[in-house]
């Protein structure tokens, strides 16, 4: 009986040997790897799209001066003394002493330069001593004039007692006229020697280089040792020694096209903008309008004075003038912050702009303020240079990575 059963036992007993094994633990982690790859791809797909960079354009913050607003004409120009001189002398010689260079503030009657006077300095002694002679000789002259005269009013009466003869009373008359004669001489030479000697002394005032008017030299153009001819017409001869100009009577010229001439008239006010002070508004107003054209421009000259005189301002400095509808009052001639008002849009019922912060948006609500010619004014939000996003798209939000469009 037991080993029956043991056959039995035998019989239930599977038979590996024709079976196929399949491991369920394969399949899973491949399973896994696959949707872990799927998270991921999707992650970055999502990190890419929240990432990606919205390319915009910009604009800056700057101060506008409200008379850009009252604009009516703006013109190009420079600055220009309309008083200037060369001084030279009107004698000819060597330059020995010039006291002043290019820069020195010079005043009406100031010696700035001197020739070589010795020549014209001796001829200014000889005639002072002329002179001295004739007044010598014209004291002597009195002198006979005086004996004369009393020598003949005794003959005279002598003559009228019978005392003396006719002859003595003649030659007594004779000698006082001829004395008469020679003081009058005298006197005339006196005249012609005081004449002599002033011209030395003009020839001589001549040898000294004097400034006409109130003025700052603007160049050197001699040095010591060069021969000075107020006309330079010998070789390498100088006619001038500096040139000069008035500062209080520079102008703005500038050239306004005759289609446009109509919008200027004089005594209009302008605002005056200089190249090397970009920074600064001089007001002007309108001094003349030349009465001719320039054919080759189609142009007509104007010319524009500063009302307020400033040292900066220098000659030939390029300008640009703004002819204004009317003048600008004490606050207008101040800047104020200004932007494009493509800047600015409506979110939540509030003016924003979108700051730019790195390669970031950032909202930012402003007050506005009225208009600046193609600006329009930031009371507050803002400061001078912050950069803004101009034309923002609606899809834009805050704190958006942008990235400005190039040129």
């Amino acid at each position: 009986m037991k080993s029956m059963a043991q056959e039995d036992l035998t019989k239930l007993k599977l038979d590996k040997s024709g079976m196929v094994y399949r491991s369920h633990r394969f399949g899973r982690p491949a399973l896994w790897i696959a949707g872990l790859l799927l998270l991921v791809v999707a992650a970055l797909a999502s990190l890419a799209v929240f990432y990606r960079s919205l390319e915009v354009e910009v604009a800056t913050v700057t101060g506008v001066y409200p008379a850009q607003g009252l604009s009516l004409l703006n013109a190009s120009g420079y600055a220009v003394a309309q008083r200037k001189a060369s001084v030279s002398s009107k004698a000819t010689g060597q330059l020995v002493w010039l006291g002043v260079e290019a820069g020195s503030s010079v005043k009406k009657g100031e010696i700035i330069a001197r020739i070589d006077d010795r020549d014209v300095l001796a001829a200014r002694e000889q005639a002072a001593a002329n002179l001295n002679n004739i007044r010598s000789a014209l004291d002597q002259a009195l002198a006979e004039q005086h004996d004369a005269k009393l020598n003949y009013e005794r003959n005279k009466e002598l003559l009228a007692r019978n005392l003396i003869a006719r002859i003595d009373f003649d030659t007594a008359e004779a000698r006082y006229k001829k004395a008469q004669a020679g003081v009058a001489g005298g006197q005339a030479a006196i005249a012609a020697a005081q004449a002599a000697l002033q011209g030395a002394e003009v020839a001589l005032e001549y040898t000294r280089i004097r400034v006409p008017f109130d003025a700052v030299v603007l160049t050197k153009d001699a040095d010591v040792g060069d021969i000075i001819t107020p006309f330079g017409s010998a070789l390498n001869a100088k006619a001038g020694v500096v040139t000069i100009a008035d500062m209080s009577s520079l102008q703005v010229e500038v050239d306004v096209s005759e289609a446009n001439i109509g919008k200027v008239k004089v005594g209009q006010p302008c605002e005056i903008q200089l190249d090397a002070l970009p920074d600064l508004r001089f007001r002007g107003a309108v001094h003349r309008i030349v009465p001719t054209a320039d054919r080759s421009k189609a142009s007509v000259m104007v010319k524009v004075r500063f009302l307020e005189r400033d040292k900066r301002i220098l000659p030939e400095m390029s300008a640009r003038v703004s002819f204004l509808a009317r003048p600008v009052t004490r606050e207008e001639e101040r800047p104020r912050l200004a932007l494009p008002p493509g800047a600015v849009s409506m979110r939540a019922g509030k003016q924003v702009v979108f700051l730019v912060k790195g390669n970031r948006a950032s909202l930012v609500p402003i007050v506005t303020g009225e208009k600046l010619g193609d600006m329009v004014e930031v009371k507050a939000g803002l400061k001078e240079g912050d950069k803004v996003v101009l034309q923002p798209p609606q899809k834009l939000q805050d704190g958006a990575r942008i990235a400005v469009k190039e040129g």
